[in-house]
């Protein structure tokens, strides 16, 4: 395929490492066309396309709720210590969440997969949470780090799907943002729990410290594997493992595509840049 649209990058081999030497285009004609040779297509997301649905992303200087980092409370330890404060914050993401809608963004990537799914796999790995790439149509979703809509058992380990609102009468009018707020005083007893055994549930979630589960990440591993074209959405490309599959990718010769509001680490990496919301490239990228 390459061969017929034009690489832009060259391999050179310099102390014993395979060097990608990129130079980025923004030719929207050309990128077309390796979408419509291309067979095995993935779109990796991450936070910034649900970003422009008003989802807040919890990253860099914004990324506080109440006076918390909200990297602090997406720990095992932070459950351990206040899993009331814990399903405070997680009942208010899942609030914000279920308002929020899916934009063009998303609904271009679901269109695409449904206009092309007789000839073509298309895949999304997404790093969020919220769920809004289902919501568009998504159908072949792998999701990363787990959904807010899904509960876990920290007793008996059962994943559920709970879309309820509120998940229990205790968090009812609970989780706002008010930075006054310290702590919370839930009894653990009026958390959600489990229907099976009594267990107290947490959010099915992949918080800091934990690893992803191997079954997603290998299925994750393998689309990457055989995919010819990748597009990189919204995503800052720094957490780990996902970071690493668009640059992989390149470097085996797969087209890769950027969009993003602004460059990131791995840009240099790519072949292509789109500089931009999702919401307004990804519609004209994945028209026909």
């Amino acid at each position: 395929m390459q061969n017929n649209v034009g690489v832009l990058c060259k391999l050179a081999v310099h102390n014993k490492k395979i060097i990608m030497t990129v130079r980025q285009s923004s030719d929207m004609a050309k990128f077309k066309q390796c979408l419509k040779e291309a067979k095995h297509i993935v779109v990796l997301s991450g936070a910034g396309i649900s970003a422009e649905s008003g989802i807040p992303t919890f990253r860099g200087a914004g990324g506080y709720w109440r006076k918390y980092e909200a990297s602090s409370l997406a720990t095992p330890g932070a459950f351990k210590n206040s899993p009331s404060l814990v399903w405070e914050f997680y009942h208010y993401r899942r609030e914000v969440a279920a308002k929020a809608q899916p934009n063009a963004g998303h609904i271009a990537i679901a269109n695409y997969e449904l206009r092309n799914c007789k000839d073509k796999t298309v895949t999304v790995i997404t790093q969020n949470v919220d769920g809004l790439h289902a919501r568009a149509g998504t159908q072949n979703l792998i999701e990363l780090h787990g959904n807010l809509y899904k509960t876990r058992c920290t007793k008996c380990k059962e994943v559920l799907i709970n879309n309820d609102s509120p998940i229990c009468e205790a968090l009812a009018n609970r989780g706002a943002p008010d930075s006054k707020i310290v702590g919370s005083d839930i009894p653990v007893k009026s958390l959600p729990h489990c229907k099976k055994c009594d267990g107290l549930l947490r959010p099915h979630i992949v918080w800091f410290g934990e690893s992803l589960e191997p079954t997603v990440l290998q299925k994750a591993g393998e689309v990457m594997e055989d995919c010819d074209v990748c597009l990189v959405v919204g995503t800052s490309s720094v957490v780990y493992p996902a970071a690493m599959f668009a640059p992989q990718a390149a470097a085996r010769g797969a087209v890769v595509a950027e969009f993003n509001i602004e460059p990131t680490p791995a840009t240099t990496s790519f072949h292509y840049y789109f500089q931009g919301p999702c919401g307004s490239t990804l519609p004209e990228a994945l028209s026909d």
